[in-house]
């Protein structure tokens, strides 16, 4: 009955402005207003990454839940992981209203919030009063107005080291002036030296050695993709997350929304975002996980991220359009396919048309 009620809710939620139908999606969520998942995973969908146990490899990416509001909701929908963020030092606005836009029929949204956040306090407080349970992420973001953005980074590794199953390093949004520069690779070793130094530190004092996840953007010229990977594996990131939105417009009608500046996500994101992903996973030869976003919005779009070199992947635009029946749609169409390649655990299935994928365009 619930998810029927949701359903129906939708066009409504479609009739306000993005973000206030986003606001209250969370209050929803707060007040327990949500499907709860209906039946425990099947054990061919669990995976056992870094000291982390996934029962299933969906999750929510980052940018649903900036501020640690509701991950354990989040878990009990039935998704494996939670990943809040983006998270900066200080509290900031981010952009000006409106920067949320819906592009209904081509099933996508354009953003350009700009790191909005409550900060480093506030995130804190709230993953330090959860249990800790289920697999819940930070992503790191970096303030708009720092004198030195590595240093943000630095300081969340510091302040969340002892709340995150894993920490993402975000890099890649377009919406913060000059952030993609650190993904350049004299940059990115300079980022990733100081990263890892205070993962390194904070290891030596805790005796836990919290993942580093770093997320990258699919825009990175073709030519630069080798030596980025080379300098994550130098340093011994333990995943990547591929990809963030597009400043790209692939497939879009010219019209004043499609036109709004600011990252695209949702569908017309999946074909570049999974070329890039397959990339990637032949660079690495597989030797790190990878996490595949951008463009999931069907059980057969989470299979061909696992079989590009995904061995999590994560919803965002697709679950706004598709609504919560799509995570247990694609938990049924996995097992489907493990059933159908004889195998014991659909991470069988994880890059077997990597390089099928790896040579298409990434335009299409």
């Amino acid at each position: 009955m619930l998810r029927t009620t949701i359903e129906l809710a939708r066009p409504l939620l479609f009739a306000l402005d993005p973000e206030n139908a986003h606001e209250l999606t969370l209050r929803s969520l707060e007040a327990g207003i949500y499907p709860r998942a209906r039946k425990l995973d099947d054990p061919r969908l669990s995976v056992k990454l870094w000291d982390c146990e996934f029962p299933n490899p969906i999750g929510i990416a980052a940018g649903f839940d900036k501020d640690a509001r509701v991950p354990d909701a989040i878990l009990r929908i039935g998704f494996g992981f939670a990943e809040v963020g983006s998270v900066t030092p200080r509290p900031q606005v981010g952009n000006p209203r409106p920067r949320v836009f819906r592009l209904i029929s081509e099933r996508a949204i354009i953003n350009r919030l700009g790191f909005n956040s409550a900060g480093h306090e506030v995130v804190l407080k709230r993953l330090q009063q959860r249990a800790r349970v289920g697999v819940v992420g930070v992503n790191l973001g970096a303030n708009k107005e720092s004198a030195d953005r590595t240093a943000d980074y630095v300081l969340g590794i510091e302040r969340f080291y002892d709340v995150a199953s894993y920490l993402a390093v975000n890099i890649s949004s377009p919406n913060t002036p000059g952030l993609r520069d650190l993904q350049a690779p004299a940059a990115l070793d300079d980022l990733l030296s100081r990263v890892m130094a205070a993962r390194e530190h904070r290891s030596s004092s805790s005796g836990r050695r919290v993942p580093i996840i770093v997320k990258i953007a699919p825009d990175i010229a073709e030519q630069d993709l080798p030596a980025i990977t080379e300098r994550l594996l130098k340093h011994n990131v333990d995943g990547i997350a591929v990809s963030n939105t597009t400043l790209t417009r692939p497939g879009l009608v010219n019209t004043p929304i499609a036109q709004q500046a600011g990252g695209l996500s949702g569908r017309p994101l999946f074909h570049r975002s999974t070329v890039m992903l397959a990339r990637v996973y032949q660079l690495t030869g597989g030797r790190i996980p990878l996490i595949g976003v951008g463009g999931i919005d069907s059980p057969e779009a989470a299979l061909a991220k696992i079989e590009a070199g995904a061995t999590l992947i994560q919803l965002y635009t697709g679950l706004v359009y598709e609504g919560p029946g799509l995570i247990e749609k694609i938990k049924e169409h996995l097992v489907s396919a493990v059933a159908c390649a004889n195998a014991p655990s659909y991470t069988a299935l994880v890059g077997r048309r990597a390089d099928e994928w790896a040579r298409k365009s990434l335009d299409g």
